[in-house]
Protein backbone atom coordinates (compact mmCIF):
# COMPACT_ATOMS: atom_id res chain seq x y z
CA UNK A 1 0.00 0.00 0.00
CA UNK A 2 1.46 3.39 -0.93
CA UNK A 3 1.90 6.33 1.42
CA UNK A 4 -1.08 8.38 0.28
CA UNK A 5 -3.44 5.40 0.42
CA UNK A 6 -2.29 4.51 3.93
CA UNK A 7 -2.76 8.12 5.03
CA UNK A 8 -6.26 8.25 3.51
CA UNK A 9 -7.25 5.05 5.33
CA UNK A 10 -5.92 6.42 8.62
CA UNK A 11 -7.70 9.75 8.06
CA UNK A 12 -10.95 7.82 7.59
CA UNK A 13 -10.34 5.98 10.84
CA UNK A 14 -9.57 9.23 12.66
CA UNK A 15 -12.71 10.83 11.22
CA UNK A 16 -14.73 7.94 12.69
CA UNK A 17 -13.05 8.43 16.08
CA UNK A 18 -13.84 12.16 15.99
CA UNK A 19 -17.50 11.41 15.17
CA UNK A 20 -17.55 8.97 18.12
CA UNK A 21 -16.28 11.71 20.47
CA UNK A 22 -18.78 14.22 19.09
CA UNK A 23 -21.56 11.68 19.72
CA UNK A 24 -20.39 11.43 23.33
CA UNK A 25 -20.45 15.23 23.67
CA UNK A 26 -23.96 15.31 22.18
CA UNK A 27 -25.00 12.54 24.62
CA UNK A 28 -25.91 10.16 21.80
CA UNK A 29 -23.39 7.76 23.33
CA UNK A 30 -23.08 7.67 27.15
CA UNK A 31 -19.77 9.02 28.40
CA UNK A 32 -19.37 6.30 31.00
CA UNK A 33 -18.13 3.94 28.25
CA UNK A 34 -15.22 6.26 27.38
CA UNK A 35 -12.04 7.01 29.30
CA UNK A 36 -12.17 3.74 31.20
CA UNK A 37 -15.39 4.78 32.92
CA UNK A 38 -13.42 7.30 35.01
CA UNK A 39 -15.40 10.40 34.02
CA UNK A 40 -17.57 11.49 36.92
CA UNK A 41 -19.49 14.49 35.59
CA UNK A 42 -20.44 16.45 32.48
CA UNK A 43 -17.69 19.04 32.90
CA UNK A 44 -14.99 16.36 32.91
CA UNK A 45 -16.60 14.77 29.87
CA UNK A 46 -16.59 18.03 27.90
CA UNK A 47 -12.97 18.75 28.79
CA UNK A 48 -11.71 15.25 27.96
CA UNK A 49 -13.74 14.94 24.77
CA UNK A 50 -12.65 18.38 23.55
CA UNK A 51 -9.01 17.53 24.19
CA UNK A 52 -9.43 14.20 22.41
CA UNK A 53 -11.03 15.82 19.37
CA UNK A 54 -8.28 18.46 19.20
CA UNK A 55 -5.54 15.83 19.44
CA UNK A 56 -7.16 13.78 16.69
CA UNK A 57 -7.52 16.89 14.50
CA UNK A 58 -3.85 17.68 15.12
CA UNK A 59 -2.87 14.17 14.03
CA UNK A 60 -5.04 14.61 10.92
CA UNK A 61 -3.16 17.81 10.07
CA UNK A 62 0.21 16.09 10.57
CA UNK A 63 -0.90 13.24 8.29
CA UNK A 64 -2.04 15.75 5.66
CA UNK A 65 1.41 17.35 5.87
CA UNK A 66 3.17 13.98 5.57
CA UNK A 67 1.16 13.12 2.46
CA UNK A 68 1.67 16.56 0.88
CA UNK A 69 -2.09 17.14 0.84
CA UNK A 70 -1.70 20.65 2.31
CA UNK A 71 0.76 23.43 1.62
CA UNK A 72 1.48 24.50 5.22
CA UNK A 73 3.98 22.08 6.69
CA UNK A 74 6.18 21.49 9.66
CA UNK A 75 9.66 20.31 8.75
CA UNK A 76 9.92 16.63 7.80
CA UNK A 77 11.93 16.03 10.97
CA UNK A 78 9.18 17.50 13.20
CA UNK A 79 6.52 15.48 11.37
CA UNK A 80 8.55 12.31 11.89
CA UNK A 81 8.99 13.01 15.62
CA UNK A 82 5.27 13.67 16.02
CA UNK A 83 4.37 10.46 14.19
CA UNK A 84 6.83 8.41 16.29
CA UNK A 85 5.29 9.95 19.42
CA UNK A 86 1.79 8.99 18.31
CA UNK A 87 3.05 5.50 17.39
CA UNK A 88 4.36 5.05 20.94
CA UNK A 89 1.12 6.35 22.44
CA UNK A 90 -0.99 4.01 20.31
CA UNK A 91 1.18 1.01 21.23
CA UNK A 92 0.92 1.82 24.94
CA UNK A 93 -2.81 2.43 24.62
CA UNK A 94 -3.24 -0.90 22.84
CA UNK A 95 -1.51 -2.71 25.70
CA UNK A 96 -3.67 -0.84 28.21
CA UNK A 97 -6.84 -1.73 26.32
CA UNK A 98 -5.89 -5.41 26.13
CA UNK A 99 -5.73 -5.48 29.93
CA UNK A 100 -8.84 -3.32 30.43
CA UNK A 101 -11.60 -4.36 32.80
CA UNK A 102 -14.48 -4.29 30.31
CA UNK A 103 -14.89 -6.08 27.00
CA UNK A 104 -15.92 -2.80 25.39
CA UNK A 105 -12.56 -1.25 26.29
CA UNK A 106 -10.77 -4.40 25.16
CA UNK A 107 -12.46 -3.98 21.79
CA UNK A 108 -10.69 -0.63 21.42
CA UNK A 109 -7.37 -2.51 21.41
CA UNK A 110 -8.22 -3.40 17.81
CA UNK A 111 -8.67 0.27 16.92
CA UNK A 112 -5.52 1.46 18.68
CA UNK A 113 -3.52 -1.49 17.36
CA UNK A 114 -4.66 -0.70 13.82
CA UNK A 115 -3.72 2.94 14.38
CA UNK A 116 -0.23 1.93 15.53
CA UNK A 117 0.13 -0.35 12.50
CA UNK A 118 -0.94 2.42 10.11
CA UNK A 119 1.43 4.96 11.65
CA UNK A 120 4.25 2.41 11.48
CA UNK A 121 3.55 1.96 7.76
CA UNK A 122 3.41 5.72 7.23
CA UNK A 123 6.70 6.31 9.06
CA UNK A 124 8.61 3.67 7.14
CA UNK A 125 7.36 4.69 3.69
CA UNK A 126 9.19 7.21 1.58
CA UNK A 127 7.39 10.07 -0.10
CA UNK A 128 6.90 9.85 -3.82
CA UNK A 129 6.97 12.88 -6.07
CA UNK A 130 3.75 11.84 -7.88
CA UNK A 131 0.56 13.47 -6.69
Amino acid sequence: MNLKTTIKIFLGLLFSVIVFHICIMLRIIPYNIAWGGRLTNDNEMYVFETISILINLFLCCVLLMKGDFIIFKFSDKIVKVILWTFFGLFVLNTVGNIFAKTNFEKLFAILTGLSAFLIWNIIRQKKTTNR
